[in-house]
């Protein structure tokens, strides 16, 4: 394993400190429970906190800011924020008009965020993000796994939220931009996390796994490399097959990279994905390329759709300013 590290059980915290510290105009470090949260809180706004295991970065922590979230609760690498951690977190970002929590589809997530619900005494509520299309169930989750569709939720519940959306107006958003939403990644390598010291699954130097999970759990079946098109055409199938839109639809793409593919080839996916979208009739109209939602040093990527109306498309563009997006 070769990493910058000093001690492993230091990476999470002395990250986020580096996080906070390259952006300390925005972002606010609570040590003990870890959370990031915004500088400057917005008052009588519904407060959006979410979090996850590290090693998914940008997700959460470089998504907190105005647009997008109020607080993020990071774990240790691929293992979920302890209770106390949310707790602490959506009491402080709290302001007045509700906490929203927005959690991936994973059993460690689920266990520790209705832990938190238990616990809260301000008015709440939970979007689950479940768009990964490659597998039902997983030995991380009893139904669909969140993945990078995780990113676009966050983005456009954040937009309502800013706009003074109430808290159950924020909840009906997150869940409409779910069932909106389709994902499906594929791995070239695996990745190490830290306090394993060693790759999470094995695979050999011209196979591929497709459907990939971002904590490296199989996905739909293991194959020989092919080229990006035939790649592309075997993520956007079943992404199509779920989400079943119409011709002439408009969708936002999302091509994500898992930490170890370079963005020449994200930006190749892309072209390829779009032209293969126009030609099943779909009206791309938004994109975004980059390493979202990743998997420590994986290569690989993922391919997200998400269905868009006026209202959606309104709320991708509204203004955000965050470390790891902004425009």
């Amino acid at each position: 394993m070769k990493k910058f590290i000093d001690a492993v059980d230091d990476l999470v915290p002395d990250a986020c400190a580096g996080l906070v510290g390259a952006h300390e105009p925005l972002l606010a470090l609570h040590a003990e429970p870890l959370f990031v949260c915004r500088r400057v809180l917005k008052q009588r706004r519904v407060a959006l906190v979410s979090g996850g295991g590290s090693g998914h970065e940008p997700l959460h922590t470089g998504y907190v800011g105005p647009g997008m979230l109020d607080a993020a609760c990071p774990g240790q690498v691929f293992t979920a924020p302890v209770p106390d951690q949310v707790v602490a977190a959506a009491h402080h970002a709290h302001a007045g008009k509700g906490v929203l929590l927005i959690v991936k589809n994973y059993a460690g997530d689920l266990a520790s965020f209705q832990m938190a619900s238990d616990m809260l005494d301000v008015d709440h509520a939970t979007v689950l993000v479940n768009d990964d299309v490659a597998v039902e169930n997983s030995t991380h989750t009893t139904g669909r796994r969140g993945v990078a569709g995780t990113v676009v939720v966050e983005k456009m519940v954040g937009a309502a939220a800013e706009a003074g959306a109430d808290l159950f107006e924020c909840k009906a958003v997150g869940d409409r931009v779910n069932a909106s939403t389709a994902s499906m990644g594929v791995a070239l390598t695996s990745c190490t996390v830290p306090d394993a010291a060693a790759p999470t699954f094995e695979i050999g130097p011209r196979d591929m796994e497709v459907g990939v999970g971002i904590h490296g759990e199989p996905g739909r079946y293991r194959r020989a490399i092919a080229p990006a098109s035939e790649i592309v055409e075997l993520l956007l199938g079943p992404v199509l097959q779920d989400l079943a839109l119409a011709a002439g639809r408009e969708v936002l793409l999302l091509v994500n990279g898992f930490g170890g593919t370079p963005l020449s080839e994200l930006y190749l996916l892309n072209h390829i994905a779009t032209a293969q979208l126009r030609a099943n009739g779909l009206n791309v109209q938004r994109w975004l390329v980059g390493n979202h939602a990743t998997s420590l040093e994986m290569a690989g990527a993922s391919l997200t759709l998400t269905a868009l109306d006026d209202e959606l498309k309104a709320l991708w563009d509204a203004p955000v300013h965050t470390a790891a997006l902004r425009w």
